[in-house]
């Protein structure tokens, strides 16, 4: 996209206060371009967030428990509002570092990244609309184009802050990796996800689903979601195709300077706990942690990559936040060799762009992600084509708000004409 050229103005912009798939409030954005082209976008919201994730602006008091967002839909119908409508603005990154001159904090205190995040996304698909163009091409450019599809991580069983069982380890995912096929391995998960049902229930279990789809059961230990999930892929036909990653999201485990995994009462130090990943690697074919030890633990993340980083890939979320700076502090220090790219961590498009690249060019791996609290918004799937990220996260083939960006996987790769013709590099970006 050339910057210089002047996009049409924003002709109107109003925010809705609407629900999650928790049954939370969370804020829905509409916009319009003076030529007619609209955008329309929704925030997620997590459970188990970082510190360091931007503001997430809740009202607090009586209504909906504290969570409303009245005062986010505020922000964006009055304060936004008056200063993006009819202004001069030449690209996204123009339009987003407005927003967040707006805000006029470091973290999105005072409006929130949950009212600025949508009237990015929205500007961005106006803008693709404006131009005629599917939103990853908008966002990727030639990587959009070009890149190879990304491979779904799949959480099919839940623990930790995503379900009410007695399961530490948060996400347990399925990845098929040996799959090359976008259509067939979005097929092989669901058909292992159907066999773990089988599986679950005829072992007793009850086959409820956490915040993510996945199955949330009552275990004997930890390690017992290995083998299930083991046994699923065995007996869907899948074998060596298929391996495993957890989201441990350990940072929920910081405890008296260690870790204490609240639902099994063990505690570990920094140390022990990566003696405990190298264990489950040595016995099961784990190919992915995510924040194995906590966000602050800025020397046992060192340690554990020079144990593990050369073996598989040690994601930063909780660590990292979608943050340009910390994404450089991490790769200075050897810390991780994975990024998890969740946009409201940023709080605006082109903020989650440049982590993106700056992990791309640190040699990261790009994993994109939804939420625990999500709508059927699918930015995520655009997102994670047009950075030509390797993987993403958008939960189990179960619930609606899921399914919607693995369908809309489906229509990018129909509409591609997949599957991929040659190679792409960073700077082809367009924001």
């Amino acid at each position: 996209m050339n910057h210089n050229v002047k996009l049409p103005s924003i002709a109107a912009v109003s925010a809705l206060e609407v629900l999650d798939s928790r049954g939370n409030p969370t804020v829905k954005v509409a916009l319009a371009l003076d030529d007619g082209s609209c955008g329309e976008a929704t925030a997620p919201s997590g459970a188990s967030t970082g510190k360091y994730e931007a503001h997430e602006k809740r009202d607090g008091g009586v209504r909906y428990r504290g969570r409303g967002v009245a005062g986010a839909v505020s922000a964006v119908n009055e304060t936004v509002s008056e200063v993006i409508c009819e202004a001069e603005i030449k690209s996204q990154r123009e339009l987003d570092r407005m927003l967040c001159d707006l805000d006029g904090t470091k973290n999105k205190e005072n409006l929130g990244a949950n009212a600025i995040l949508p009237v990015s996304m929205a500007y961005a698909r106006a803008c693709a609309a404006h131009y005629g163009l599917p939103l990853y091409r908008y966002l990727g450019g030639i990587i959009g184009e070009y890149a190879p599809m990304p491979c779904p991580m799949m959480n099919v069983l839940n623990g930790g802050a995503h379900s009410k069982n007695n399961v530490d380890i948060q996400e347990y995912m399925i990845v098929p990796v040996g799959i090359a096929d976008h259509g067939e391995r979005v097929r092989a998960c669901a058909e292992i996800y159907a066999e773990l049902d089988r599986i679950l229930a005829s072992k007793g279990h009850i086959t409820s689903v956490g915040d993510e789809g996945g199955y949330a059961p009552m275990l004997e230990h930890d390690e017992e979601a290995f083998d299930l999930l083991y046994a699923a892929i065995t007996e869907a036909g899948y074998g060596d195709s298929v391996r495993l990653a957890v989201d441990a999201a350990a940072s929920e485990w910081v405890a008296d300077g260690g870790y204490r995994l609240p639902k099994r009462g063990r505690e570990y130090d920094s140390d022990g706990l990566i003696s405990y990943w190298q264990a489950l690697c040595r016995k099961y074919p784990i190919m992915s942690i995510e924040d194995g030890l906590g966000e602050d633990d800025a020397d046992g993340w060192k340690r554990m990559t020079s144990a593990l980083g050369g073996e598989i890939m040690l994601v930063g979320d909780d660590l990292f936040v979608t943050n340009k700076a910390r994404v450089l502090d991490g790769a200075a220090h050897g810390r991780g060799n994975a990024l998890l790219i969740k946009p409201n961590q940023a709080g605006t498009v082109t903020e989650t762009v440049e982590a993106a690249m700056t992990a791309r060019n640190a040699g990261f791996e790009l994993i994109a992600s939804h939420r625990s609290g999500e709508t059927c918004d699918t930015f995520i799937s655009d997102l994670a084509v047009a950075l030509g990220a390797g993987f993403i996260k958008a939960g189990a083939p179960c619930r609606g708000e899921r399914i919607a960006k693995y369908n809309r996987l489906f229509e990018i790769g129909d509409e591609r004409g997949d599957y991929p013709r040659g190679n792409c590099t960073a700077d082809a970006c367009r924001i």
